[in-house]
């Protein structure tokens, strides 16, 4: 693989990263096929094991709070390009605010798993999200 395309790659997979926390910041469900492989498999302490775009769908509309807004922030993200597909890991930092208020519960978590090349771009097929700390403000 040239030079060229691990870089666009990577560049590719970062911006997977940063779409994805858009997607839960901006509780843009509609658009979960724009980060997730149809069959997505997602671990995590609250949702368990959750497979297939549907049912992450799912959890997370029903996971809302009313008049409860997140701000995420990804960082140190780590991939281990293997051709059409990659092992990723990062830390993302997440803000639980209420609008026009300061943050009343933060929390830091461990984001790691599998992403595939589509013919629509880099896809998330597994995320395994694990809470490192948590702090209420």
């Amino acid at each position: 693989m040239s030079t060229e395309t691990l870089i666009a790659d990577r560049i590719e997979i970062a911006d997977l990263f940063s779409r994805f926390a858009r997607l839960l910041d901006e509780k843009r469900w509609g658009d979960a096929r724009t980060v997730f492989t149809d069959d997505v498999a997602v671990h995590s302490p609250r949702g368990g094991e959750l497979r297939g775009v549907d049912t992450v769908v799912g959890f997370m509309r029903r996971s809302e709070v009313e008049g409860q807004q997140a701000q995420h922030f990804t960082t140190d993200l780590l991939v281990d390009l293997d051709g059409d597909q990659a092992g990723v890991s990062a830390y993302s930092l997440v803000y639980y605010y209420r609008d026009g208020r300061a943050p009343h519960f933060t929390g830091g978590l461990r984001m790691a798993g599998t992403v595939v090349r589509t013919p629509a771009g880099w896809r998330f097929r597994e995320q395994r999200i694990t809470p490192a700390w948590t702090h209420e403000n």
